[in-house]
Order: C-alpha cells, then structure tokens, then sequence
C-alpha cells in the first residue's frame, strides 16, 4: 500500500511530538568527559602540535601552541589550543599545515585561534574544541571537556 502524503505528514508530526519524550542512549550524564593530562607547558614549540587521544582511545586529537591569542586558549598567551582530528564534514582526519587544521580529503580548512572556525572548503561546523585547564602548580596541560559533536557522533 502507497503512503499517501496526509499520511506522511501525520505520522511527521506524531515524531516530532514523541521525539522529547522519548529516552535516549546518549545523555550527557551518562558521557561524563574524564580530565586528561596532555602536556607540560615546557614540552611547547610554536606551531608544533603534540597529537594524543581525546575523549577516548579512538579519537586523535592536536593540541598546539599557536603564538597569538586564541578563543579558549589558555596559558600565560592564551595561544595554547587543542581540537579533535577529525573533519566535521565527512570524518577524515585534519592535519596542523601552516597554522590552520587542513582536511585533506575535501579541503576544508579550519582557524585554531578563531574557536575551529570554518573559513574554507566543504565543512559547515566548526572543528570540536577540547577545553583545556593549566596547573599553575606544574604547568601541567589538561583536557577537560569538547565544545562541539565529533563527526558521526550523536554525543560527546
């Protein structure tokens, strides 16, 4: 039997007023971010990004000293950054070429000290920052949370 568009669009509006009410898997509280030690702020070159894992053992992540200030940076600049490695547009992995993160499977290309801003090729959303922490103590680098979904994701 051929759905007819009446029917269609009821069974739409029927979705989207049981959707809210509906549990889901993913929940935030469920996700809890765990704080992860990166680096030390003597470990830092301008413009060498150090790679690790963040939030899971799955997921590359850079963190970079950029040498100018940053949205979200933090240290005594506030140039130090970190974001996932992985494109928002179709899930390839980005590199750190000449100050910016690079897709180089589309192009897409992202500001690191503009908050992961796109301002090139196919990608729509920023580049998930992670939120970094300083020890004031040891300098000590630590990951705490990600800004953004990572690419094929339905949570963080």
């Amino acid at each position: 039997m051929p759905l007819t568009r009446k029917a269609f669009m009821q069974s739409g509006a029927a979705m989207v007023v049981a959707a809210p009410l509906m549990p889901t898997l993913y929940h935030a509280e469920n996700l809890p971010f765990r704080a992860v030690r990166i680096a030390n702020l003597r470990d830092l070159r301008i413009g060498q990004p150090i790679t690790f894992q963040y939030p899971d053992s799955q997921t590359l992540a850079y963190l970079v000293k950029l040498g100018r200030i940053a949205i979200g940076g933090v240290g005594p600049r506030q140039d130090i950054v970190a974001f996932t490695g992985i494109c928002t547009h179709m899930g390839c992995p980005v590199v750190f070429k000449e100050d910016r993160f690079v897709c180089p499977c589309h192009f897409s290309q992202f500001d690191p000290a503009k908050n992961g801003e796109v301002f090139q090729g196919l990608a729509v959303e920023y580049l998930p920052q992670i939120q970094l922490h300083v020890v004031a103590a040891s300098g000590d680098i630590v990951a705490e949370a990600i800004e953004g979904v990572i690419w094929g994701r339905v949570s963080d």
